[in-house]
C-alpha cells in the first residue's frame, strides 16, 4: 500500500522528490549524497535523465548542485529537518526545499516550484500529509514549546489516540508521561532544549504510556525543524520496539542462563582451535580451578597453551584419536592427566565434538574437561581392594588366579610355583587369640616379601597359605630360591626368644617346563612337597608351641610351674589308687599340667587382680576351659586330653560351667583334677586370703562332696591325702 501511494503521488504530481543515501568520509562526517530514488520532477530540476540520477552522487550531477551538497551536508549531520531555498541554474527556477533525515544515513527532500506560490505550497502540504500517513513509524511535531502541531495516524495508533484533535495543540510532555528505565523524565522539554543547540537525539528503551495507562518500549528520533533558517520547533518519530525488546530480553536471559550454567558446571567448558595445541577461543571460569591458569592465560596460548598442559605420554594418542574421526559426528571421551600450574597431577575427563563448516571442515572442537582425580582414586582404591589382602597388603587369591592364567604361556616358560603353608597357626589363634595369629601371617608375609624378586608374584592364597609365581624361573632357581626363605626364617627367628612366635612355614615348589602341563598339575607337585614337610616338621613346631604357651601361662597368671608339679605328683597318686594304666596315669599328669592352658586367652588385668573378680570378669574367666579345649584340639599331642580340659570345672550337682554337666556326665579325669585343682589352690596363699591348712582343706572338699566334687573321688582323694601325710581317719 505504501509504495502505492508513493507511485501515484511521485509520478503525477508536480513536486520534485528525491531520496538519498548519506556517504561518510573517514572522519564519519556526512560529505556526498547517492540517489537512490526520484520522480520526474526532480530529473527536470536536475536537467538530467534516470540513467542518469539513480545510483549517483549529487556530485556527479553537475557543478550546480555544490550549494545543495553543503545545505544537505549540515542537516545530515544535525539531523532533523530543514526548510530552505534554492536556485536551480539549469532550469532557472526557485524552489522552496524540505528536507528530512527519516533515519540515521538517509535524506529525503522535496522540491516545490515558486512560480504560483499559493496552489504549489497547498499541494505541498497535502503531499506531506500523505506521506506522514504512509509510513508505520509514529511521527508528531511539536512547537519551540512542545505543544503538539502536527501528528500522524500511527502516532495515534501507538499511543491509543483516536482523533487528532486530542493530540494537536496539547502539552506531549504531560500527554505521553515518558518514563525512561522506569524513572519519569521530562521527555518534550528535553527534545526542546535540545533544538536550540542545533542537536538531534536518538534514543531507545524509553517507556512511552498509552492513553489508557497501558506502556510500551519505544525507540524515538526527535530532529529540530528550521523555517527560514529559525528554529521551528522538532519532528518526532517514534516505533513500538516491545516485542524486540522481549527478544532481546529473553536472548539475555538465554545468555545470562548460559553464563550461570557454564560458571557452576564441574570443570572447565571450552571452545578450541584443531590443533595439535588445542588453542583455546573460549574457556569458562573453571578453567582456573582445574589448571590453575587463568583463562586469559590459555585463551590463544597467551602464557601457555592447553596441549602443554596435557601430560607428555597422553598429547600424541589423543591427538590421533581426534583426528581418526574426522568426518563423523561421532563424540569423543578420552581420560588423561594434566599438570597444573602449581605441577600438581590431576586425572581428567573430557567429552566434545568437532565443529564442521558448510563444506565438512573442521573449524573448532567444543568440550567440556573435568577433574576425576577422586575418582581415578578411589577406583584404584576398590581395584587394591579387590587384588590385596587386607591383612598383609600382598596379592590375594583373586589376582593370582588371574596372573596365573597370564603366566599360563610358552613366553614365561619355566615357570615356577612355590607354595607355603604356616605350621601351628591354628594353634596360635586358639591360643593367644586372632590377634597374635594375624600378627605371625604379616610377619611371614614380609620376610617372604624380602626374598621376591621384581617379578616375582606373592600372594597371600589361604588362610595360613602363601604362593609365589616365578615366570621364566628353572627348578635350580626354585630350589635355590626355597633355601633363602628357609634362611630367611631362621635368621627372623633367631631374634625372637618365645618360640610361641617364631615363623615355622612348610614350603614346597614345582616348576612347569612344558606350554601343555596343566597348572593344577604343578600345583599338586609342589603342595605334596610342601605336605611332607609339614609332616616332617609338625609334631617338633607344635611341642615348641605347646611348652611356649605353657610358659606363658605361668607368666601371666597366678599358677608357676611348682603348682603344675604338686597337681601331676597327686594325680599320679590318686590314679595308682584307681588302678590306672601307664598311659591313662600319663593322660592324667598331662591333664594336672595343663588343664588351664586356656588362660593363655584371658585378658592380663583379670588373671592378675589381687581382689576377688567383678561379675563381668568372671564371665570372661570362664571362658578358659573352652579356649583351652580348642588349643589342645588343634595339637595332635593334646588332643586326648581336649574334653578333660573343657570339663575341669564341671561341678557333680550340675552347676558348673561351661556346660552345666552333671554326675558321671563329667568325664572321670576331670572330676579328679577339680578335686586336686581345689585342693592346692586352698592349700596355696592368695592376695586376698591365707592359705588353709591341710586338715581344713580335706574338710571343705569333703563337705562339698556330693554337692561340687564326685563323693567316691573326693573319699578316694581324702584317703590318699591322708596316707600321703601319715594320717589315718
Amino acid at each position: 500500500m505504501k509504495n502505492y501511494i508513493y507511485r501515484n503521488l511521485f509520478t503525477k504530481g508536480d513536486i520534485g522528490y528525491a531520496y538519498y543515501k548519506v556517504l561518510y568520509d573517514k572522519e564519519g562526517m556526512a560529505n556526498d549524497f547517492k540517489c537512490l530514488e526520484a520522480n520526474d520532477v526532480y530529473h527536470q530540476f536536475i536537467a538530467a535523465s534516470a540513467g542518469q540520477i539513480i545510483g549517483k552522487t549529487l556530485s556527479e550531477s553537475g557543478a550546480e548542485t555544490a550549494s545543495l551538497i553543503e545545505r544537505f551536508k549540515s542537516i545530515a549531520s544535525a539531523g532533523g529537518g530543514e526548510d530552505f531555498h534554492f536556485l536551480c541554474e539549469a532550469s532557472g527556477r526557485r524552489y522552496r526545499v524540505t528536507a528530512i533525515t527519516p533515519r540515521v544515513g538517509y535524506l529525503a527532500a522535496l522540491f516545490v516550484g515558486q512560480s504560483a506560490p499559493g496552489g504549489e505550497l497547498s499541494d505541498f502540504e497535502e503531499q506531506m500529509k500523505v506521506i506522514l500517513e504512509a509510513t508505520t513509524e509514529g511521527i508528531y511535531v511539536v512547537d519551540t514549546n512542545g505543544y503538539c502541531v502536527l501528528c500522524n495516524s500511527s502516532c495515534l495508533r501507538l499511543l491509543g489516540y483516536s482523533r487528532p484533535e486530542e493530540l494537536i495543540g496539547k502539552d506531549m510532555n504531560k500527554i505521553m508521561h515518558h518514563h525512561h528505565f522506569g524513572q519519569p523524565t521530562d521527555f518534550v522539554n528535553d527534545i526542546i532544549d535540545r533544538l536550540f543547540s542545533n542537536k538531534a537525539k536518538h534514543a531507545e528503551h524509553e517507556v512511552f504510556l498509552r492513553k489508557d495507562g497501558t506502556y510500551f518500549y519505544a525507540e524515538y528520533n526527535s530532529y529540530p525543524y528550521f523555517h527560514d533558517g529559525k528554529v521551528k520547533g522538532a519532528v518526532i518519530t517514534f516505533s513500538d520496539i516491545t516485542g524486540r525488546m522481549t527478544v532481546e530480553h529473553e536472548l539475555k536471559e538465554s545468555e545470562r542462563s548460559k553464563t550461570v550454567l557454564l560458571e557452576n558446571l564441574p570443570g572447565m567448558a571450552y571452545r578450541c582451535k584443531f590443533d595439535p595445541d588445542w588453542t583455546m577461543e573460549f574457556v569458562s571460569q573453571g578453567c582456573y580451578e582445574l589448571t590453575g591458569y587463568r583463562p586469559e592465560s590459555i585463551l590463544n596460548n597467551r602464557e601457555v597453551s592447553y596441549g602443554e598442559i596435557i601430560k607428555a605420554e597422553f598429547r600424541k594418542p589423543i591427538w590421533e584419536k581426534r583426528n581418526s574421526i574426522i568426518g563423523t559426528t561421532e563424540k569423543f571421551r578420552e581420560e588423561y592427566i594434566i599438570v597444573t600450574a602449581t605441577g600438581e597431577e590431576k586425572w581428567v575427563l573430557e567429552q566434545g565434538q568437532l565443529v564442521y563448516d558448510a563444506d565438512g571442515e573442521v573449524v573448532a572442537v567444543e568440550g567440556l574437561i573435568i577433574d576425576i582425580t577422586d575418582q581415578k582414586n578411589k577406583q584404584k582404591e576398590i581395584e587394591y581392594l579387590s587384588y590385596h589382602d587386607h591383612l598383609t597388603g600382598l596379592y590375594n587369591r583373586i589376582y593370582f588366579d588371574q596372573i596365573r592364567k597370564k603366566f599360563d604361556s610358552p613366553e614365561y616358560l619355566p615357570l615356577s610355583l612355590i607354595v607355603g603353608d604356616i605350621n601351628g597357626l591354628k594353634l596360635l589363634n586358639d591360643a593367644l587369640g586372632h590377634q597374635e595369629g594375624d600378627a605371625l601371617i604379616i610377619r611371614t608375609a614380609n620376610v617372604l616379601k624380602s626374598c621376591c624378586q621384581k617379578d616375582h608374584v606373592l600372594a597371600r592364597t589361604g588362610g595360613d597359605e602363601f604362593s609365589i609365581l616365578m615366570p621364566k624361573t628353572d627348578s635350580y632357581r626354585a630350589n635355590a630360591m626355597l633355601k633363602r626363605i628357609r634362611r630367611a626364617c631362621d635368621e627372623y627367628n633367631k631374634q625372637i626368644r618365645n618360640e610361641v612366635f617364631h615363623i615355622n612355614l612348610a614350603i614346597g615348589f614345582a616348576t612347569k617346563t612344558q606350554p601343555n602341563e596343566p597348572y593344577s598339575k604343578i600345583r599338586k607337585i609342589a603342595e605334596d612337597y610342601m605336605y611332607k614337610r609339614k609332616l616332617l616338621e609338625r609334631k617338633s613346631s607344635h611341642s615348641a608351641i605347646i611348652s611356649s604357651i605353657k610358659s606363658t601361662v605361668y607368666a601371666r597368671s597366678q599358677e608357676t610351674e611348682e603348682h603344675a608339679e604338686r597337681m601331676q605328683h597327686l594325680s599320679r597318686l590318686v590314679g595308682l589308687r584307681l588302678g590306672l594304666s601307664e598311659v591313662e596315669l600319663d593322660e592324667l599328669s598331662l591333664l594336672a599340667a595343663l588343664h588351664d592352658i586356656g588362660k593363655v586367652g584371658i585378658d592380663d588385668n583379670i588373671l592378675k587382680k589381687p581382689g576377688q573378680l567383678t561379675a563381668e570378669e568372671w564371665i570372661e574367666m570362664k571362658k578358659h576351659p573352652e579356649i583351652g579345649y580348642r588349643i589342645a584340639m588343634a595339637s595332635p599331642e593334646l588332643m586326648s586330653i581336649a574334653n578333660y580340659i573343657l570339663c575341669h570345672h564341671e561341678r557333680w550337682d550340675g552347676k558348673g560351667y561351661p556346660q552345666g554337666l552333671k554326675g558321671k556326665q563329667i568325664p572321670l579325669f576331670s572330676r579328679i583334677i577339680s578335686i586336686i585343682d581345689a585342693y592346692d589352690a586352698m592349700t596355696e596363699d592368695r592376695p586376698y586370703r591365707s592359705a588353709l591348712t591341710h586338715d581344713e582343706a580335706l574338710e571343705e572338699i569333703k563337705i562339698n562332696a556330693g554337692t561340687q566334687f564326685d563323693p567316691e573321688a573326693a573319699r578316694i582323694f581324702i584317703e590318699v591325702m591322708n596316707n600321703e601325710f601319715g594320717k589315718k581317719k
